[in-house]
């Protein structure tokens, strides 16, 4: 896709973004405002709750087009604690906390992510893995420990390279192929003990996405309904 297309494409999806957030019943007093970028939702504002945000989320990610929803929303005086694994020389936002095998100005903590993640359990409301996945021979261990890591509720938020594109495979330090359905595994109850919620997963002609919600009380795994809407 050009970039020009792209940019008439995130527009609409703005004005549609800002038609749901007017006019739906549980999202119009809500303070949240939404831009997007390549088509990622990109949220801040505040809300009272974390069934307010929960909404949010959902509702946006309903929009056709939508890839991803990223969300920085304080819920009442709280901004959201987020943890960037991976991060190398630019975080996700200046905010999060850093964590690389290599020391740089954005890494906060220097890490191989192979051993785990030095962080207290549910300690954190979001994890990026922004082109992680790829590089790691197995990467079930660390989505293990971003599971232990997050809070009820909290989201883990997946970039890759799509298997098919030419990306994928371009990189030698690739050590895995990444398609929406990998994910499909993991978001069965029957299949892993610590299993996902599917808030968002899919796909453009490069990139996968994945939106992921740590299965824990009071989150209940996806129906077969649920799973349809994104898995074959």
């Amino acid at each position: 896709m050009n970039e020009r297309r792209r940019e008439l494409l995130d527009r609409d999806l703005e004005e549609a973004a800002a038609d749901l957030l007017r006019h739906h019943a549980r999202l119009r007093s809500l303070d949240v405002r939404v831009r997007f970028d390549g088509g990622v939702a990109h949220v801040d504002g505040r809300v009272d709750s974390q069934a307010e945000l929960a909404v949010v989320r959902e509702q946006l990610g309903r929009l056709a087009g939508v890839l991803a929803v990223w969300d920085r929303v304080s819920v009442g005086d709280a901004g959201p604690r987020v943890a960037d694994l991976g991060c190398g020389d630019v975080k996700q936002h200046p905010d999060n906390l850093g964590f690389d095998k290599s020391p740089g100005p954005s890494v906060d903590v220097v890490i191989d992510l192979r051993d785990g993640v030095p962080l207290a359990d549910a300690s954190v409301d979001q994890v990026f893995t922004v082109h992680v996945l790829e590089h790691l021979p197995d990467f079930l261990p660390l989505l293990q420990e971003c599971h232990r890591i997050l809070r009820p509720g909290g989201v883990l938020h997946v970039l890759a390279p799509w298997w098919r594109h030419v990306n994928a495979v371009a990189d030698p330090t690739h050590l895995r192929l990444i398609d929406p359905q990998t994910f499909k595994h993991l978001c069965r109850p029957d299949r892993v003990s610590r299993c996902w919620y599917p808030l968002m997963v899919s796909r453009d002609e490069a990139t996968v996405f994945a939106d992921l919600v740590p299965v824990k009380p009071p989150q209940r795994p996806a129906d077969e309904r649920r799973l349809a809407r994104f898995f074959d």
